[in-house]
């Protein structure tokens, strides 16, 4: 491993007070256990995961008590695996499928799997798994899937806390997979065959497109070093020959957007939002960090120019954030996961609306 010359420079951090939000804030759920993530439909539905299993909605800004599923044996949410992911079908008006990741038992050893979901009068049943026996571990799951503007699901996995399997072509650990949505491999993809789309990742737990189809992704470094990515196919990440901006001797490694240095944020959801205060940034939830990063990038979308931080030490930890189609932005909380402090009433799902 051979550190290169530090060419993605440095950024100092500037924190945003309330004031200078340009979105009032409120808090439209609570009681929550571990939010992990939030697809919307078009009817401004909300669904949303809970790590321990069950898949929640939130209809006219309400609540509501039943779960559209609660998965059962042989699912399992231990360490950071269980219920993760959750997208909904670009046809889902129509189909009513809905797709998660979520980690099962089976014998001694613990999977991560893709299933796709039948809605039905509120209520869900498991229509066909996807995409199966993803390594899973107490660790490093990674656990987002989206469905990409080509039509694609493109999934995120962690190494199970197995470092080397993040360069194995032959495992899916350590990786971003790309399927078509009935779980077959897409033609193009840049390995013949393989649901690989990219390489050498730790635990990355965020996807997002800009409004020129250019894929970003979130990655955990093992002690700071965290990254956010600009995705290629084919390309290799690094981890874990290098972490941060370091270079190989081997091999071709793409570097980072940005990396956080000696800071951790330990990020998880991303948004590039297309409209409104913030238009043409990104967005970051960060966990460890405690706090959402606002990252203003270049014209082409290929350099980060400034870092803002938004409420940090407010909320606690940030696991998902999204942008809705009227162009207010859903953040959860996710400080019962056993690594934050709870706040009163946690987890919560906190929106922002854009200030008139």
């Amino acid at each position: 491993m051979t550190p290169c010359a530090r060419n993605i420079r440095p950024f100092k951090v500037q924190s945003m007070v309330s004031g200078e939000i340009p979105y009032d804030i409120e808090v439209i759920a609570e009681n929550l256990y571990i939010p992990w993530a939030i697809a919307l439909s078009d009817e401004g539905r909300l669904y949303v995961t809970e790590r321990s299993g069950a898949v929640r909605v939130i209809e006219d800004g309400i609540l509501q008590e039943q779960p559209l599923i609660t998965f059962q044996i042989p699912f399992v949410s231990r360490g950071e695996g269980g219920l993760m992911g959750i997208a909904l079908d670009p046809d889902f008006a129509q189909n009513h499928y809905l797709y998660v990741m979520s980690s099962y038992l089976e014998g001694n050893q613990v999977y991560n799997r893709v299933i796709r979901l039948l809605e039905e009068n509120n209520q869900a049943v498991i229509d066909r798994v996807l995409l199966d026996k993803i390594p899973a571990g107490q660790f490093h799951n990674g656990g987002r899937i989206k469905v990409g503007p080509d039509r694609k699901l493109y999934i995120t996995t962690g190494d199970a806390d197995v470092s080397e399997l993040a360069q194995d072509f032959n495992s899916m650990a350590g990786k971003i997979l790309r399927i078509n949505l009935d779980g077959t491999i897409p033609e193009d993809n840049p390995f013949a065959g393989s649901p690989v789309y990219s390489i050498g990742f730790r635990n990355s737990q965020g996807l997002a497109w800009n409004t020129e189809n250019m894929l970003y992704a979130t990655d955990h470094g093992p002690i700071a070093h965290d990254e956010v990515n600009h995705i290629l196919p084919g390309a290799n990440y690094g981890w874990p020959l290098v972490q941060g901006d370091e270079s190989s001797a081997e091999l071709e490694i793409q570097k980072p957007l940005i990396q956080s240095g000696e800071d951790t944020w330990a990020p998880s959801g991303i948004a590039y939002i297309n409209q409104g205060p913030w238009q043409g940034k990104l967005l970051v939830a960060a966990l460890r960090g405690e706090q959402l990063l606002v990252l203003s990038l270049n014209e082409d979308g290929t350099e980060v120019e400034k870092i803002e931080s938004v409420l940090q030490n407010e909320y606690g930890r940030l696991r998902e954030v999204i942008q809705a189609e009227d162009g207010s932005i859903y953040l959860t909380t996710s400080n019962r996961d056993g690594r934050g402090y709870l706040n009163q009433n946690d987890d919560k799902i906190i929106r922002f609306v854009p200030k008139n």
